[in-house]
């Protein structure tokens, strides 16, 4: 069963979005949403999401108001409205004031294309598992190199989709080869 195109036409209407605003279709055949997609649509001051159900939505509207058709990822889900939570999650967040420290979005998994290194907190041990002792040592230098390599061999080992569009500076190889 196909969504008609009458009631997804006057629901989008009834938002009265101006010739600026997003109009976003969630859909399994969408380009990906990514973080730089994410960045894209928090410029934006007016997104309307739109969620499919069943077999999806009738195409001449999506023709019509489509600014973006997005997928969040290579499966099939039962509708678009989780889709949607993790759109307004992901642009949300990027909107002054949204989170407490505009600093903390620079660390971001993603923000530097790379994978963030892993996370510690207390206890220093932990069922026979120590927090790396670099990250105890004081030396902010040596922390920060430390993380960019672990989030380089993190993001070769687990996404190397990513790994290959990242950028990586001469320096990076050689952290990677030591």
């Amino acid at each position: 069963m196909v969504m008609l195109p009458e009631p997804i036409d006057r629901a989008i209407r009834s938002c009265g979005p101006s010739p600026e605003a997003a109009v976003v279709f969630l859909d399994p055949r969408g380009r990906p949403f990514t973080q730089s997609v994410a960045s894209e649509l928090a410029l934006k001051d007016h997104i309307v999401l739109v969620c499919g159900r069943y077999e999806g939505i009738d195409q001449r509207v999506v023709d019509k108001w489509a600014t973006h058709v997005l997928s969040v990822g290579d499966y099939v889900l039962t509708g678009g409205e989780l889709p949607a939570l993790i759109v307004i999650d992901a642009v949300s967040r990027l909107v002054d004031g949204v989170l407490g420290s505009p600093e903390s979005l620079l660390q971001d998994t993603h923000s530097d294309g790379l994978l963030s290194a892993p996370q510690y907190s207390g206890p220093r041990e932990f069922e026979g598992r120590s927090v790396p002792e670099v990250l105890y040592s004081g030396n902010h230098e040596a922390v920060r190199l430390w993380r960019r390599r672990q989030s380089l061999i993190l993001t070769r080992s687990e996404r190397p989709d990513l790994f290959c569009r990242a950028p990586i500076a001469k320096g990076d190889l050689d952290m990677l080869s030591s």
